[in-house]
């Protein structure tokens, strides 16, 4: 069986706001090390050195992913994840499809994690990419319940 979604477009702010999403959720115990540096302000006689640099290395380590993020959806190889496509989704693999003639097909061992939120499926790739499927863009709960057993036996749920 195949599931054919609607068209669906994911916009910048919305991808920026998922991928940093997701990398903190990966790398929350790097909030760590600025904690013992914080720490430190508490017990030495420079109090404001180190709460300024326990402060800014996690400040800056947003702030160069931020970048990052936001960089990847003005560059020409992240631009494919920003257009209007619909998804053909069987056990054998993803096609995005751009219109009647032309698609790209992935294969599922190629997506390393995915996740079930709230209002979608995220199947990532790497740090930087991923689909982003909403439920809405699925025709019927049978889809949803097809995406959910697919991916459940790729073990990726």
């Amino acid at each position: 069986m195949v599931i054919k979604t609607k068209k669906y477009q994911l916009t910048h702010s919305k991808y920026i706001k998922l991928a940093l999403g997701m990398l903190l959720r990966k790398q929350w115990w790097y909030g760590f090390g600025p904690l013992a540096i914080i720490s430190l302000a508490f017990i030495t006689n420079y109090f404001w050195t180190f709460l300024i640099i326990g402060l800014l290395i996690p400040i800056g380590y947003i702030l160069f992913w931020l970048i990052q993020f936001a960089g990847l959806t003005q560059h020409e190889m992240g631009k494919i994840m920003f257009y209007s496509v619909s998804y053909d989704i069987d056990s054998k693999q993803i096609i995005m499809k751009f219109d009647a003639q032309r698609g790209m097909p992935m294969q599922w061992n190629t997506i390393k994690t995915a996740a079930k939120t709230k209002e979608a499926f995220i199947l990532s790739f790497s740090k930087a990419q991923f689909f982003y499927l909403p439920f809405d863009i699925f025709r019927s709960q049978n889809d949803l319940k097809l995406m959910e057993t697919i991916m459940s036996r790729k073990n990726l749920i």
